[in-house]
């Protein structure tokens, strides 16, 4: 005779009776450090400040532009309760004024909760590297929507002389992910709008990618976001707009191995390399280079290459 299964919440209870709520025994955090910034000349970085709100200024360089009110404010209940468990990181610009390297949105909880003072690291950089980091942190906590993740990386590009391979390298991510990420870009402002808010996804994005006139790639969008279609309704869809007519080849899509040719010859241009390809085979390759000397570069590679 087999016996009824014994429930794990049953035996627990019967262990231990009613577990009752720790919540009165916990304590905000508390740092052995206890210094205001600003009461000596110099510290050790790995040392926790007390900094006061009103000498804290946000980053000018923040990636992030929006912050969600209800979440912010889930956040402030906590810091209230527990205090700030992860201290912000900020750099000192004078001697009255620091300014926030990464931790804008926990910054703007402690305010919301009413702190006076909030703790932080403070670290050692300049404009370049208070950027670099500051978009490296965001992109890494992985809490940016596909369109502020493609800006980030392109302010990277721009603002920190970073080519693709070394985002990559830096990121832990995939080169062919982040080239596909900056492509998102070239999308009208209709469609990043829609990827912003999560109206569309990104493999949504992608397929009206393979489309090159802006007009037709808001109404894909429009389309997509009406009709909730799927990605593969919607592939199925710029099929059959793109089928060949009176003899003219179609756009299709890319091989796999067009993405390592794309890494391949990326190396060399940071600013990106573009294939086209019709079903019939034949396309473009576009590439994009910021300088002749740039040009001039690959140009002598090849040569030394016997090309």
């Amino acid at each position: 005779m087999s016996r009824e299964p014994r429930g794990l919440g049953k035996g627990l209870s019967a262990l231990l009776g009613e577990v009752p709520s720790a919540d009165e025994f916990r304590k905000p955090v508390g740092y052995v450090n206890k210094e205001i910034a600003g009461a000596r000349p110099r510290q050790n970085t790995s040392d926790v400040l007390r900094i006061p709100v009103d000498m804290v200024e946000p980053n000018p360089f923040q990636p992030r532009q929006t912050f969600s009110e209800e979440s912010l404010k889930e956040l402030a209940a906590s810091i209230k309760t527990l205090g700030l468990i992860q201290p912000i990181t900020v750099r000192k610009i004078s001697e009255t004024q620091y300014q926030i390297i990464s931790g804008e949105r926990r910054f703007r909880a402690c305010r919301m909760a009413g702190m006076s003072m909030v703790p932080a690291f403070v670290r050692d950089t300049g404009d370049v590297g208070m950027l670099e980091m500051a978009i490296v942190e965001n992109i890494q906590r992985e809490d940016l929507d596909p369109i502020e993740v493609a800006l980030s990386y392109q302010r990277l590009i721009d603002e920190c002389s970073l080519t693709q391979e070394q985002m990559s390298y830096r990121l832990g991510k995939k080169r062919t992910s982040v080239t596909n990420s900056l492509r998102l870009l070239k999308l009208p402002a209709k469609v990043q709008h829609d990827l912003k808010t999560g109206a569309l996804s990104v493999g949504h994005a992608k397929v009206i990618l393979g489309v090159d006139d802006p007009e037709l790639q808001e109404k894909l969008c429009d389309l997509a976001v009406s009709g909730g279609l799927s990605v593969r309704q919607l592939e199925d869809k710029v099929r059959s707009l793109l089928k060949p007519a009176q003899g003219k080849s179609a756009k299709a899509p890319l091989p796999e191995e067009y993405g390592r040719w794309a890494d391949r010859v990326g190396k060399y241009f940071p600013k990106g390399v573009n294939f086209t390809r019709t079903g019939r085979g034949s396309g473009t390759m576009t590439v994009r280079f910021s300088s002749d000397a740039e040009l001039r570069a690959f140009m002598d590679l090849l040569e030394k290459a016997g090309e």
